[in-house]
């Protein structure tokens, strides 16, 4: 019998593909909201939605702040008059339209269902990860998926996974396994819980002080053996 039963997935770039979805959003914005697409604006965008993430991470915002904030930051930015909730709508819109995968996903998800429970643990808008969930090839491999805007509370806060472990009979904090690939909620999320984890690490930087992660993999075929140990 496996180690761990219950896994925790993560969904964002981990399992979905979003920075691949997070691009045709924003180029989508761009065209609907006559903002001048470049690379340069792009990353822009990315650089203010990181660290507006970041504090919603630290409890500093409430998500349906940040998800409107960023385009207020960014048009101001660009000294250009619009509407940052047309922005928001627009760009949440087409995210949910994105169903695409990180490569090795669907199979990982295939095979490990049938020995495992498998679920989503999510801070993503609800609006969004619903449709998109819905639309994946991966639905069928869950258990159940769990969001933040539910939950009343997000990772890494301590109450979200009260919430998850209210909902999944049989989960203790030593038979499941969070796998993530963000620090400040994922990981961070983990320590504050005392669950083991799995840091999702493609580009394989180094691990932070602050942080602990019982297993490091840059590519999701790797889980295997962590799972089969």
């Amino acid at each position: 019998m496996s180690r761990y039963p219950y896994l925790l997935f993560d969904a964002d770039n981990t399992l979905f593909d979003f920075t691949a979805a997070e691009r045709i959003a924003f180029r989508r914005t761009c065209e609907k909201n006559n903002i001048p697409w470049s690379e340069e604006n792009y990353a822009t965008y990315k650089e203010i939605n990181a660290a507006l993430w970041a504090d919603f991470d630290r409890g500093l915002y409430e998500k349906s702040f940040v998800v409107v904030e960023r385009f207020r930051r960014l048009l101001a930015h660009l000294g250009i008059e619009g509407d940052a909730d047309a922005c928001m709508q627009v760009q949440e819109d087409t995210l949910g339209e994105c169903s695409m995968l990180i490569d090795g996903a669907e199979t990982l998800c295939r095979k490990l269902s049938e020995t495992h429970k498998l679920y989503l643990v999510t801070n993503a808008v609800a609006a969004v990860q619903k449709r998109r969930l819905a639309a994946s090839t991966i639905k069928q491999y869950l258990s159940g998926a769990f969001i933040s805007e539910d939950a009343g509370a997000a990772k890494p806060n301590t109450a979200y996974f009260d919430y998850v472990f209210s909902r999944i009979n049989g989960i203790t904090r030593e038979n499941c396994l969070v796998i993530g690939d963000s620090l400040t909620s994922d990981i961070k999320g983990a320590n504050n819980y005392s669950l083991p984890c799995v840091w999702y690490n493609p580009a394989g930087k180094p691990l932070p002080e602050g942080y602990h992660a019982d297993y490091i993999i840059r590519d999701l075929d790797e889980l295997y053996a962590i799972i089969d140990d």
